[in-house]
């Protein structure tokens, strides 16, 4: 309990009083050097690990480590000073419930409590581990309903925009450094029961993720099953249309679900471009106001192109609650 505590307490903001943080641009015509790109880019505001995939069941799951540098710089050399802080989220669908299990963390960086190595992909948080070595990612998360230890076997990396650069507005630097590697083969073992199935990952880094005339975005990653992938995103406006989306992709809602709980309403089935995404369950909302501070719904779809199934993957809808907040 106390060390659980400590973990609560070291999220919290070191001053209000300390100079502003000058964050890198991303900039065009990006050149990753791998492995160490899989690692931490700790001078930029945000960053995240995004793991999502489908195991045998049906069942759905989804793994994210965030990282954030805050936006006060603070000279203090004492170890407590916030100069990182880390997140993360872990969440199941199981059709079988009816709702999403989910559970969080949250950190500032240090006291072996929480750490994202530099030249490798290496992101903990207590007993919560995503780690790289070689083309293996471990994955091992002990949630409050639920306990997952997988294998995920990588091969090739997809850039994602231009060579990496993915523009997210206007202004040359709203955009981010994007990568993922889909298709992801996953063993392991789900609450000790063995499993296997599919997976995405997504890597991303940014200082100007969204433009302020935006108020959130619709993303999905899909496993197509032909051995080929499909990411789409858009990013709303505060108005209700589209402020910028990745190129030659339209979405459109077919059918919303409204939450019992926060009563926030979400288009849980979207037409993108010419495939049918359906989900495997409605209630795949995730609050995440105790670590990230927002309400979204992040859930397993299916894929239709003309009423057959031709891929699995995720589908992530947020500011329908409130404007995001990065």
């Amino acid at each position: 309990m106390r060390r659980r505590a400590f973990l609560g307490l070291a999220a919290l903001p070191w001053s209000s009083f300390a100079a502003k943080v000058e964050y890198p641009v991303v900039r065009p015509n990006p050149r990753f050097v791998f492995p160490r790109d899989h690692g931490a880019h700790p001078e930029f505001r945000v960053e995240w690990w995004y793991v999502t995939g489908w195991l045998a069941g049906p069942l759905g799951f989804q793994i994210t480590f965030f990282r954030a540098r805050p936006e006060e710089e603070s000279d203090n050399p004492s170890r407590f000073a916030p100069r990182q802080v880390l997140f993360a989220h872990a969440a199941l669908s199981d059709p079988k419930r009816g709702r999403l299990l989910h559970d969080q963390r949250a950190a500032r960086a240090g006291f072996s409590l929480a750490h994202a190595e530099l030249d490798r992909t290496g992101v903990w948080l207590d007993d919560w581990h995503l780690e790289l070595d070689g083309y293996r990612y471990q994955a091992k998360i002990a949630a409050r309903d639920f306990e997952l230890d997988f294998t995920l076997f990588a091969h090739g990396i997809v850039l994602q925009g231009e060579n990496g650069y993915s523009r997210k507005g206007h202004r040359s630097e709203e955009a981010s450094y994007y990568y993922s590697r889909p298709q992801l083969h996953v063993l392991g073992k789900l609450n000790g029961r063995e499993v296997d199935g599919m997976a995405w990952l997504d890597h991303e880094w940014s200082s100007a993720y969204m433009a302020p005339e935006a108020a959130g975005w619709d993303w999905c990653g899909i496993n197509l099953a032909d051995g080929n992938s499909f990411m789409g995103f858009r990013m709303r406006d505060k108005a209700g249309g589209v402020h910028y989306s990745s190129p030659k992709t339209e979405f459109r809602p077919l059918r919303t679900w409204k939450s019992p709980r926060t009563g926030v309403e979400y288009p849980v089935e979207m037409a993108v471009n010419d495939l049918v995404l359906k989900p495997l369950m409605d209630d795949q909302e995730l609050d995440s106001r105790a670590s990230t501070g927002t309400i979204y719904w992040e859930g397993a779809v299916r894929a239709f192109r003309k009423d057959s199934e031709i891929g699995r993957g995720y589908l992530e809808l947020t500011g329908y609650w409130k404007p995001m907040k990065l």
